[in-house]
């Protein structure tokens, strides 16, 4: 009777973590080492303020749109200057916020730092250090609840994204021109949109409260898209933070004249 208590009480008490002979720590380590060295070089980049644009063909870094400081450079202010120039405020402090909350509050990324950040578990069958466990039900991780409102917002800046990528077809002097750096930039923007569409959000939002597809066809093909892309949206997480740290890489590295950018046209 006693045992039968015990068992019911919780977990089995082992003196062992866990039982798992294979390297478990593996993926949660890779994931911290990968997050943690594109937060550090996206961090130094959005407080660099400076070799963001490439005025000669329009190039505008993803980490600095839209450039909304009065420190940009008329030329990258697509949509005016508003923010005070002060060296602790991002050129792009009204857009980096919702990206941030959207990357943070995505169904894949909390699964990614809870494992391996937090150790909430670090894996499967593997006890979390932590004595208590609240879920999402309480402040800060409460605002988990608000990624459909992040993902709207996000889309906008897409959208800015995706308005910076034809803008760099335009030369300085009015011309259309294309070069390896535009090929980049939509590649990168390509791939955003893919990345944000195939989020839970858009997907619950195309589909949900649908209790009859046949009446909704249009919707129907919509949410089988999204669904397809849906079932890779850790891949295209991981795809985008790598095309936007090339792409801003790139923009820097031909600002600073480290190398001229290929031209194709123009």
């Amino acid at each position: 009777m006693s045992s039968a208590t015990d068992a019911s009480a919780g977990r089995a008490q082992i003196a062992e973590r866990t039982l798992r002979t294979d390297r478990w720590w593996l993926p949660p380590l890779v994931t911290l080492v990968g997050l943690s060295a594109w937060v550090i070089y996206a961090t130094v980049r959005v407080f660099l303020q400076q070799w963001y644009f490439v005025a000669e063909y329009n190039y505008l870094s993803p980490f600095y749109s839209p450039c909304l400081s009065y420190g940009c450079v008329p030329e990258a202010a697509h949509f005016g200057r508003v923010l005070p120039d002060l060296p602790w405020l991002p050129y792009a402090a009204v857009s980096l916020p919702f990206l941030l909350l959207f990357r943070l509050t995505c169904y894949y990324y909390r699964k990614a730092y809870y494992r391996s950040f937090w150790a909430s578990p670090p894996a499967c069958a593997v006890a979390e250090p932590h004595r208590r466990y609240t879920g999402e039900t309480r402040f800060p991780l409460l605002l988990q609840n608000a990624h459909r409102y992040f993902f709207y917002l996000a889309l906008i800046v897409t959208v800015i994204n995706t308005y910076d990528a034809i803008k760099a077809f335009q030369t300085a002097d009015g011309g259309f021109g294309l070069g390896l750096g535009n090929i980049i930039l939509v590649g990168n923007v390509v791939l955003l949109w893919i990345y944000t569409v195939s989020c839970h959000s858009c997907r619950s939002i195309i589909g949900g409260r649908l209790n009859h597809f046949s009446r909704h066809p249009l919707r129907y093909r919509l949410w089988g898209v999204v669904s397809r892309l849906n079932g890779r949206h850790m891949e295209w997480a991981w795809i985008t933070l790598a095309t936007l740290a090339i792409t801003d890489f790139y923009i820097m590295a031909v600002s600073a004249g480290w190398f001229a950018d290929p031209r194709i046209i123009n």
